[in-house]
């Protein structure tokens, strides 16, 4: 797939992946419709992928907002002339056993992770149908792969977000239509230290949760971005980020019910 030109809707892109994204898709001649809650930081990113002949526009959006989602392809098709690249990044995290975690919790996260990607690939489709090649790039996680214990909320998203995007693409076969899932591995993001966590759920629990993950998210953004833009050149269906995501992936597809065993000691 060629870039150059081209114009990509990114959510979440006020920090992390998203933004290491709309960096690497600008460096190609990319143009940018930028979404996310935090308007600081969608500036901050704007700022950094601005460049010559570039157009990068910010827009804050509620992924869990239908309305405001309903409503976004019309103000991105203002700023720009068309849609070809859908990229659906945005995502949180829950702390906390499944008896830990409230029902309305368990809610929230999947209105943003997993109704978000479908409500954002249903607002854009028409857009991206009227594009010459485009592609929908919907991002799961390692834990879209493997379902460890304590990640309940988190992992049915991301299995519901990899499941919609197979049947999609399926769908899409024989379009000019695309669809790319993209499962990262530990990369250094601010997901973990921002996510919301059960009322039950001590401090003591939460430091030691904290300290797993951050000592697991080790990837530069940067690089992960890097990867999953190539994979996207590429057209790749499916695109897995890290060692510690290929090797879980080799390990459940070995051991579908065992993987644990041995992923629990890592």
């Amino acid at each position: 797939m060629t870039l150059a030109g081209k114009t990509a809707v990114i959510t979440g892109a006020a920090g992390g992946i998203g933004r290491a994204l709309a960096v690497s898709l600008a460096r190609r001649g990319c143009h940018l419709a930028l979404a996310d809650i935090d308007e600081t930081g969608l500036a901050e990113t704007a700022a950094l992928a601005s460049g010559p002949g570039l157009g990068v526009t910010c827009h804050r959006l509620d992924v869990a907002d239908r309305r405001a989602v309903a409503d976004f392809p019309g103000a991105a098709l203002a700023a720009h002339p068309g849609v070809d690249l859908l990229v659906n990044n945005a995502g949180v995290a829950l702390g906390g056993d499944f008896e830990q975690v409230a029902e309305a919790d368990f809610e929230w996260l999947f209105d943003i992770n997993f109704w978000g990607v479908v409500r954002m690939t249903r607002a854009f489709l028409p857009a991206l149908k009227a594009s010459a090649e485009a592609r929908i790039v919907n991002i799961s996680s390692l834990f879209g792969l493997i379902a460890p214990p304590g990640q309940t909320a988190y992992s049915a998203s991301k299995f519901a977000v990899r499941g919609f995007s197979e049947s999609l693409r399926h769908e899409l076969a024989g379009t000019r239509i695309g669809v790319t899932t993209v499962h990262p591995g530990g990369v250094a993001t601010s997901i973990a230290r921002n996510a919301r966590m059960s009322v039950t759920v001590t401090d003591t629990e939460r430091a030691r949760m904290e300290r797993r993950f951050q000592r697991l998210l080790t990837m530069p953004p940067e690089r992960a971005a890097e990867i999953i833009v190539s994979g996207i050149e590429r057209r790749r269906p499916r695109i897995i980020v890290g060692r510690d995501a290929k090797l879980a992936a080799l390990l459940e597809r070995l051991m579908p019910v065992g993987y644990w065993n041995l992923l629990r000691h890592r």
